[in-house]
């Protein structure tokens, strides 16, 4: 696996450069719900390799393929449901589909539309590999019922349908958790390099939950990080690019701006107060950090909020 040949895109620029339809692949709301038998329809078909920026969902009820994750091959059957997170090299192939639904979702969408705290009750959307998972056909039904309610939804046009579709998702990970992680044991636990980027994945979070709380007014540098695990800065550096094919920084700035949109939902929290605490000295510091990462200021992006 040449990391030459790795591409780290969205779903949008994914599907693109695969020649895929990806009409129903929303670009602006961070989510996305789509059923793979209307996006694939010639078969089989094989993926470009390619690392994602998103979190996703796969409930597979009739399909036949498999999924590779770094060095791991995973068979998709009938009643799996399939998780992955942001960073990992993927590929996927697929022999047929009668009936799978995909759901795809960036921080961004946890931070605004769930809530701020959902790592704290759902800690494995930070772990880096999963295994997927055969459910009963019971369990099953009930998560089948969930997704389509959220795909109505989000197909819908309720003015409030990013929150309903929030509030539902929140459910769906609650199932997941039930049937999926009652006994969590990950697999990769034991690498090394796996251990090193799931600790630095939850000092990322813990660090902007201290800030979010007032904990803390400072930013972290890549060299404090690498402080905590007591590991040389450049092999930290490494292990997280290697592993994730995202740098230290570019995870930082990502986390940065994710925490900042869910707090100008927040109308009464001016941007002064938000940059506070968020580690900047000086609003205009946040502001054009903002701007750099997103083409927009802060007061811009407010103002576009339904």
């Amino acid at each position: 696996m040449s990391s030459k040949n790795l591409v780290v895109k969205t779903l949008n620029e994914l599907y693109e450069l695969m020649g895929i339809p990806h009409s129903m692949v929303d670009q602006t709301s961070g989510f996305t719900i789509l059923y793979l038998q209307d996006q694939f329809k010639e078969l089989p078909i094989s993926s470009i390799p390619f690392r994602p920026n998103y979190f996703s969902f796969a409930f597979i009820k009739d399909a036949f393929g498999n999924y590779t994750i770094d060095d791991l091959h995973f068979n998709m059957v009938p009643g799996t449901v399939y998780f992955t997170n942001p960073g990992n090299f993927r590929k996927f192939e697929w022999q047929s589909i009668t009936d799978t639904c995909l759901i795809v979702f960036n921080e961004s969408f946890l931070k605004e539309q769930v809530y701020p705290e959902i790592y704290r009750d759902f800690s494995f959307l930070l772990t880096e590999t999963v295994e997927p998972r055969v459910l009963k056909p019971e369990q099953f039904a009930i998560i089948e019922e969930l997704y389509r309610f959220i795909y109505r939804e989000h197909h819908g046009n309720s003015p409030y349908k990013n929150k309903v579709i929030g509030n539902a998702l929140v459910v769906l990970l609650l199932k997941i958790k039930e049937y999926f992680f009652q006994d969590y044991n990950p697999i990769h636990e034991g690498n090394r390099s796996s251990q090193i980027v799931k600790t630095f994945k939850q000092n990322l979070e813990q660090h902007f939950r201290d800030l979010a709380g007032g904990k803390t007014g400072t930013q972290l540098r890549v060299q404090d990080y690498a402080d905590k695990q007591f590991l040389h800065v450049n092999y930290l550096s490494s292990v997280i690019t290697s592993k994730t094919g995202k740098s230290i920084s570019a995870w930082i700035a990502d986390k940065t701006i994710a925490e900042a949109k869910a707090m100008l939902q927040d109308k009464q929290m001016n941007i002064k107060e938000i940059a506070g605490k968020l580690g900047f000295l000086e609003a205009s510091h946040f502001s054009n950090y903002f701007k750099k990462h997103t083409a927009q200021s802060p007061a811009e992006y407010r103002k576009q909020l339904v």
